[in-house]
């Protein structure tokens, strides 16, 4: 019985940390629930790139993603769809018409030299750009998770902290900042003299020598030779070669001098303080804009904000009434034990709820009805334990031998029947796309999460209330069972 009570005072203490939890972090809505565009975008192929491979999909991608963040929308995603497509869905964006105009332009990647005489003010335009993009990711984290400390520290005064609107409008000025922190660090470099047509490939690779890596773009013939002339123009002199995608510098080297005197003949190589990660998204940025694919939007889907706040009160009161019934039911068909799930399942949601906010997952409708389907995995364990227990109370155990039965009998079914589900789960998750595998996760974590609650919270409170006499009473467990009935082992 002390293991009991302190296996008891472990779960309402994970149950209070859950309360809390939810409470300081809010929940992650979906577009369906908080509004918003879903488009997505088909990548069309060219005469030069008539097959489109995986390596191509992801170049685009990341393409797209730096366009969206560009958009300044928070809780943004670009996933791959099929063999050809993208999803996008930007929450909060009610003009999808923009959006389409933004996203649906092929990339340009040009090559610039950087105009003389401007090395300090190049300097000190980058360093204004880096403070503004890790001010707007501090603004962006404090409005994704409402963190306190990060909202303190996006404003000079502690005490008169953001509220989300003002949050919003701030990360909109700080954008409007980024943009001309662009502009003027554009003026600083020439026309573009070569652009990503001539770029054949670009990858990462290790350094001889060394931990580091570095980047290696291959130029076709005629690119060869004016990526040759464009770095002999700047080869020495300390200014850079600057590299714009979608006319934004996404990096600026400085040229070897050697290539002033022997020339390129084909390919070049970026090196610098390059790890496997920074090296490879260089790279794919890079091949994105190399690769002349158009972009065609062939769906848009617009959700209301007054449709998301409907969705949500409609799957509240179905979760609210669903849950309510099953307690009822529960508490009612199987008496005592019934009671005690009722508890285990209130622990269950609370737990499950607040593992959805501590994992950042983004609730979606079919995350809900994932939600509200794994109650009812958790309440088929606790069916299944109780049936159990009935049973071995019927041949004639003693009530704290059925119990003790019950789970151990029931234990394997129901192993299986959650190992399935979350074969399933990985199936879909795994396969899906979007809002499918919202529901895939959703249902995923509240099985686990019930396996937990069924076998460890269900069991500790039956045994403990073994150990009250008042509740030692086999009808309160099987009803028509005689009060004479065997109850101790």
């Amino acid at each position: 019985m002390g293991k009991q009570r302190l296996l008891l005072a472990m779960i309402f203490g994970l149950a209070i940390a859950a309360i809390v939890l939810i409470s300081a972090t809010p929940t992650r809505l979906g577009l369906d629930l908080r509004g918003g565009t879903q488009l997505t975008l088909q990548v069309e192929t060219t005469e030069k790139i008539p097959t489109l491979t995986e390596t191509d999909l992801e170049a685009v991608q990341r393409v797209i993603s730096d366009r969206v963040n560009e958009l300044g929308v928070s809780e943004t995603s670009v996933q791959i769809l099929g063999q050809n497509q993208l999803l996008v869905q930007l929450p909060g964006v009610s003009d999808p018409e923009q959006a389409q105009r933004v996203l649906g332009e092929t990339a340009q990647l040009e090559f610039r030299s950087q105009r003389p005489e401007t090395n300090q003010q190049f300097q000190i335009e980058n360093q204004i750009l880096q403070q503004h993009q890790l001010e707007l990711l501090t603004l962006q984290q404090a409005a994704e998770t409402g963190n306190q400390s990060l909202l303190n520290a996006t404003t000079a005064d502690p005490d008169n902290t953001p509220v989300p609107a003002e949050l919003e409008q701030q990360i909109q000025s700080v954008q409007t900042a980024i943009r001309e922190s662009n502009r003027a660090i554009r003026e600083l470099f020439a026309p573009a003299a070569l652009t990503g047509e001539r770029l054949t490939d670009a990858y990462a690779q290790p350094r001889q020598g060394g931990n580091q890596w570095e980047v290696v773009l291959d130029f076709d013939a005629a690119g060869g030779n004016q990526f040759a002339e464009l770095s002999r123009n700047v080869a020495g002199t300390g200014r850079s070669l600057g590299i714009f995608l979608d006319n934004r510098l996404i990096s600026a080297p400085t040229v070897d001098v050697r290539y002033a005197e022997t020339g390129i003949t084909g390919g070049a190589v970026i090196s610098g303080n390059f790890d496997a990660e920074g090296a490879s998204d260089l790279a794919i940025q890079l091949r994105g804009g190399a690769l002349p694919l158009p972009v065609a939007v062939v769906e848009t889907r617009t959700v209301g904000p007054t449709l998301g706040q409907d969705s949500i009160r409609r799957s509240l009161y179905a979760a609210i009434v669903g849950l309510v019934l099953v307690l009822i039911f529960m508490a009612v068909y199987y008496r005592l034990p019934g009671v005690l799930a009722d508890i285990a399942l209130v622990v269950y949601a609370l737990l499950t709820f607040a593992a959805f906010n501590a994992f950042g997952v983004t609730l979606t409708l079919p995350g809900i009805a994932g939600f509200i389907l794994s109650i009812g995995m958790a309440v088929d364990a606790n069916v299944l334990i109780f049936e159990r227990t009935r049973e071995e109370l019927r041949s004639g155990k003693t009530l704290y031998r059925s119990v003790e039965s019950g789970f151990y009998r029931a234990f394997s079914s129901i192993l299986d029947s959650n190992v399935t589900t979350l074969i399933a789960c990985a199936a879909l998750f795994w396969f899906g796309a979007g809002l499918v595998k919202g529901f895939a996760l959703t249902l995923a974590i509240g099985v686990v999460i019930s396996l937990f609650t069924a076998v460890t919270c269900s069991r500790t409170l039956l045994f403990v209330s073994l150990g009250l006499p008042q509740f030692r009473k086999p009808e309160l467990f099987c009803p028509g069972l005689s009060t004479t009935a065997p109850s101790n082992s």
